[in-house]
C-alpha cells in the first residue's frame, strides 16, 4: 500500500519540488496539495512543467494523510499546526526553521527530531516528527561532521558559501528579481545567518567541547539553484588521514560522495547528492561542499526523511539525473 502524502505550501519552490518527487515515488502518492492562494487551480497551472503528469488541483482544505510536509514560511508552521487539526497518527516533516533548535523542538505534544540523515539517521527512523535542516546548514554540516565526530575541531571555522536565487523563496523581492540578480553577486546576513545556530548545535552534538566560532559569509549567486560552500579550519592531520576519516564516516550514506577533483555546482543540480572535495594547505584543511539547495537542501532531504521514517529504501524516488548541460 502506498503512503498518502499531503503537502502544505505546495505552490512554492520547495512545495513544487516535493510534488515532482512524490509524483514519481514508487511507494507514495499525493493525498492533497494545499495552497490557500492557488486553491481550485490545477497543479500544472502553477508548476507548468507538470502538465501531463497530474490532474490534481490545489486545495485549501486538509485531507487524511500518512505524512504531512509543511513547506510554509519560517514561523508559520506552528501557526498552521495550531489552527488545523492533524491526526495524531500523521507523521510531520517540517521544512521551515520552526522546530530545528532545542528546546523549541517540542510543539503541542509533538517532539521533532533534527532531520539530517548523516547525523541522526537512527533517530529519524523512529521519529514521528522531523525538522528538516536548512540548505546552507546541510552543505556546511556535511563538510564538517567527520571532523567533529573525531574531535578534530580545535580552531575557528571559516565558511564562504553561495546559493542560487531559489534559496530566497518564490515571493519576489528586490534581490531576487531577474534585473537585479542577473550578472550580480552580493553578500548578506554576514556572520549572522539563521542557519548558524543549527550548525553549532550539530557540531556540539558530536564534539561537545567545540568552542570555536563558525564565521559564515553567505553570498547571493546569479544562478537559479545550487550551493557551493568553501570551508577551512586548522588541523594537524594530513590530507590522507582526512580523506580516510571522511570516506569512513560517509561509507553507509548513499548521497554523500568524496571527489578527488575540484567541484562545480552543476555536478549536483537536480540531484540529492552532496559532493565533497578536500585539500590541505599548510595547517589548513580546505573543504568544498556542493548540493542542490531545493533537493538535498530541502525537498529531496524531506523525502529521504520520509523514506527513513516509514522503513522504505532511503534512496526511493531520489535517484535523479544531474542537469549538467
Amino acid at each position: 500500500m502506498r503512503l498518502a502524502a499531503g503537502v502544505v505550501g505546495a505552490a512554492g519552490y520547495t512545495g513544487g519540488e516535493l510534488l515532482r518527487l512524490l509524483l514519481h515515488h514508487p511507494d507514495a502518492e499525493i493525498a492533497f496539495a494545499h495552497s490557500n492562494s492557488q486553491a481550485g487551480k490545477f497543479i500544472y497551472e502553477v508548476h507548468t512543467d507538470l502538465i501531463g503528469d497530474t490532474g490534481l488541483r490545489f486545495t485549501g482544505k486538509m485531507a487524511q494523510a500518512d505524512v504531512l510536509f509543511l513547506c510554509t514560511s519560517h514561523n508559520d508552521s506552528g501557526k498552521f499546526l495550531e489552527t488545523n487539526t492533524i491526526d495524531a497518527k500523521t507523521k510531520i516533516i517540517d521544512l521551515s526553521q520552526d522546530f530545528r533548535l532545542k528546546p523549541n523542538n517540542m510543539f503541542n505534544g509533538r517532539s521533532f527530531v533534527y532531520g539530517l540523515p548523516e547525523l541522526n539517521r537512527d533517530e529519524i527512523r523512529k521519529a514521528d516528527n522531523v525538522a528538516n535542516p536548512g540548505c546552507f546548514a546541510t552543505a556546511i554540516q556535511l563538510g564538517l561532521l567527520p571532523l567533529a565526530k573525531n574531535k578534530l575541531l580545535k580552531d575557528d571555522i571559516h565558511v564562504s558559501a553561495t546559493t542560487g536565487s531559489t534559496g530566497a523563496g518564490q515571493s519576489p523581492s528586490q534581490t531576487t528579481h531577474f534585473t537585479w540578480r542577473h550578472g550580480n553577486v552580493s553578500t548578506y546576513k554576514v556572520f549572522e545567518h539563521q542557519h548558524l545556530a543549527e550548525i553549532s548545535q550539530s557540531l556540539k552534538q558530536l564534539q561537545d567541547d567545540f568552542t570555536g566560532n563558525v564565521n559564515f559569509i553567505p553570498h547571493r549567486g546569479n544562478f537559479t539553484r545550487g550551493i557551493l560552500a568553501s570551508i577551512y579550519t586548522n588541523t594537524t592531520i594530513n590530507l590522507d588521514e582526512a580523506l580516510s576519516l571522511y570516506k569512513k564516516y560517509y561509507a553507509s550514506h548513499p548521497f554523500v560522495h568524496i571527489s578527488h577533483a575540484p567541484l562545480d555546482v552543476k555536478q549536483v543540480v537536480n540531484t540529492s547528492k552532496c559532493l565533497l572535495h578536500l585539500e590541505k594547505h599548510g595547517e589548513k584543511l580546505f573543504i568544498t561542499s556542493i548540493i542542490d539547495n531545493l533537493l538535498k537542501g530541502a525537498s529531496g532531504q524531506a523525502v529521504q526523511n520520509m523514506n527513513l521514517m516509514f522503513g522504505l529504501d532511503e534512496t526511493a524516488g531520489l535517484k535523479l539525473k544531474a542537469s549538467y548541460f
